[in-house]
C-alpha cells in the first residue's frame, strides 16, 4: 500500500481541478505556504524551473538588445501620483511603508506593484539627446500586489517577474518594440514551455492602467479557463509628458520620448502545471525540467547495478540527469518521478545489464521503450525532442477542441455554462456590451486576436454592426 500512497494523495482533476492543482504544487515540492498570508516560499524544485525560464528568456531578450538594470523597490507616493490613470489602476493593491524603524516617514513609500514611475523618474535624468535613444532596459525582481484571493504561482501577494521598460524617439519604434516583445513571448511559450497561445490586443477596458495599447498572449488551461501569460504595453508619450522625459532631436527641437513596458511572471509555472499536468502529478516539458532524466536502478543491492547506473549518468552528461539511489522501493521511485514530472526515467537492473539494454519510460505517455545501452544518448535525445513537440501538439489540439463560436447571447451563455474554453464572437466595440457579458456570465474579453475572422455581421451582445472578433472566456 505504501507505494501507492504518493499518487493516491492527489485529488483527480475531473473531481476538483482547484484541489488537484493545490495537491500538485505541494506534493511535487514546488512551494510551501508561509506565515505571511498570500505569500509562498518557492522550494528548490520550483525555483529551479523558474531559473530555467529566466535563463532562456533572458538569452532571448539580450539577442534583441535588451540590457538588465535594477531599480529600488520603494516608490514615493508623490511619484506614483504623477500619472493619473496609472495610480488609479494600482491603488487598491498597493502596500505602503509608513515608518523607518520607529520614525514615521514624511512621505509614504509604496512597495513596487510595477516600476513604470521609477523608470520614468530615472529616464528623465538619463535621456538628453536623440543619441541616448533607444533605451531598452529590463529588470528581474519581485513585486507586491495586495490581492484578495491568492493561489500559488497564479496570484500571490509577492511574485517574481521581469519587467522591460524602453524609451524611443518615435511612436513607430515604440510600437515595433511592443509587438517584437509580444512575439518573443509567444515563441518562448510555444518552443520552451510547449504552451500554444493566442496573440492579440486587449480592449480599452482590459488594457494596462496608463497604456495607449496593451497586447497579450492568452493560453487555455486544462479546465477550460484562460490565463493571461504575458503582456506588452505601448505607452505612447503619456508617461513622458507626466514625468517630463524630453530629448533634443536631430532637428534641435525638444521632443517627448515614446515608451513601452512588457512582463512575464512566475504564473508561467502555474500555466505549465495546468496545461500539461495529469492525475499522477506534474508533467514538465523537457526544456524547463530541472531533471530531464532520472535513472532508477532495479535491485540496486545486486552487484554492478549501482555502478552501471552511475556510469550511465556520466555518459548522459549533456542532459540534466540524476540517479535515484535512495533505499526506497522501485515502485515508490516511479511514483515520485511521475509526481515531479521528470520527462523520462531510465530503468536498469541485473537482467538489463546482462542483455546490454535498459528501459526508457516517457512521463507524458507512460510508453516504455527498450534501448540498447550503446544507443542510450542518441535515443534519450530523440525521445526528449519528440516529447517536447508532442506536448505542444497535444496542448494545441486540446485548445482547438475547446474553442467555440457564438453568434448571439443565447449561444454564448450555453457555451460558457456547458463547454469550458475560449468562445470566439463578434463585438461592436462598445464597453457596455463587454460589461454586460462580464456581469451576466462572469466572462471577460481575453483579446482581439491579430488573426481576425468574420463570424457574423453583428455584435454577439447587442446585435449592432460588429467591428472585431474577440476571444471571450472565464479566466484565472
Amino acid at each position: 500500500m505504501a507505494e501507492k500512497k504518493l499518487v493516491e494523495a492527489i485529488t483527480s482533476m475531473d473531481e476538483d481541478f482547484a484541489q488537484w492543482y493545490t495537491d500538485v504544487v505541494k506534493k511535487a515540492e514546488l512551494i510551501e505556504y508561509t506565515s505571511v498570508k498570500g505569500c509562498m516560499a518557492i522550494k528548490p524544485y520550483g525555483y529551479a524551473i523558474w531559473e530555467l525560464i529566466q535563463k532562456q528568456l533572458d538569452e532571448r531578450f539580450k539577442e534583441t538588445g535588451v540590457e538588465n538594470v535594477y531599480m529600488p523597490m520603494f516608490i514615493p507616493e508623490s511619484l506614483l501620483q504623477k500619472e493619473k490613470d496609472h495610480v488609479e489602476g494600482f491603488a487598491p493593491e498597493v502596500a505602503w511603508v509608513t515608518h523607518g524603524g520607529l520614525t514615521e516617514l514624511q512621505e509614504r513609500l509604496c512597495v513596487r506593484p510595477t516600476s513604470e514611475t521609477l523608470f520614468c523618474d530615472f529616464y528623465k535624468n538619463d535621456i538628453h539627446s536623440y543619441r541616448d535613444l533607444p533605451k531598452v532596459y529590463n529588470q528581474w525582481c519581485s513585486v507586491v500586489r495586495w490581492e484578495k484571493e491568492t493561489r500559488p504561482f497564479l496570484r500571490s501577494r509577492e511574485f517574481l517577474w521581469q519587467e522591460g521598460h524602453t524609451a524611443h524617439a518615435t511612436m513607430e519604434e515604440a510600437e515595433e518594440r511592443t509587438i517584437q516583445m509580444l512575439n518573443l513571448y509567444a515563441d518562448f511559450c510555444e518552443q520552451v514551455l510547449a504552451i500554444p497561445v493566442i496573440k492579440g490586443k486587449k480592449t480599452d477596458k482590459e488594457k494596462f492602467a496608463g497604456a495607449e495599447a496593451t497586447y497579450t498572449i492568452e493560453a487555455l488551461m486544462h479546465d477550460g479557463k484562460a490565463l493571461q501569460s504575458g503582456t506588452s504595453h505601448n505607452f505612447g508619450d503619456g508617461f513622458a509628458k507626466a514625468f517630463g522625459i524630453q530629448f533634443t532631436d536631430k532637428d534641435n527641437k525638444l521632443k517627448y520620448v515614446y515608451q513601452t513596458s512588457w512582463g512575464m511572471t512566475t504564473r508561467l509555472i502555474g500555466a505549465i502545471i495546468m496545461v500539461h499536468g495529469d492525475n499522477s502529478g506534474l508533467v514538465l516539458p523537457p526544456r524547463v525540467a530541472p531533471v530531464q532524466i532520472m535513472i532508477i536502478p532495479i535491485q540496486q543491492k545486486k552487484e554492478g547495478v549501482l555502478e552501471m547506473a552511475y556510469a550511465l549518468r556520466d555518459r548522459l552528461g549533456g542532459f540534466r540527469v540524476k540517479v535515484d539511489d535512495t533505499d526506497k522501493s522501485p515502485g515508490w521511485k516511479f511514483s515520485e518521478q511521475e509526481m515531479r514530472g521528470i520527462p523520462i526515467r531510465v530503468e536498469i537492473g541485473p537482467k538489463d545489464i546482462e542483455a546490454g539494454r535498459c528501459v526508457i519510460c516517457r512521463r507524458d505517455t507512460h510508453e516504455k521503450i527498450e534501448v540498447r545501452l550503446e544507443d542510450l544518448e542518441e535515443k534519450a535525445d530523440e525521445i526528449l525532442e519528440q516529447m517536447q513537440s508532442d506536448m505542444l501538439e497535444r496542448a494545441r489540439a486540446h485548445r482547438d477542441a475547446h474553442t467555440h463560436v457564438a453568434t448571439n447571447m443565447a449561444e454564448l451563455e450555453d457555451i460558457l455554462n456547458n463547454e469550458p474554453g475560449f468562445v470566439k464572437a463578434m463585438w461592436c466595440g462598445d464597453q457596455a456590451c463587454e460589461d454586460q457579458i462580464k456581469e451576466k456570465f462572469a466572462a471577460t474579453s481575453r483579446c482581439m486576436p491579430f488573426e481576425q475572422e468574420h463570424l457574423s455581421d453583428t455584435c454577439v451582445c447587442c446585435g449592432k454592426p460588429a467591428k472585431k472578433m474577440v476571444y471571450w472566456g472565464r479566466a484565472y
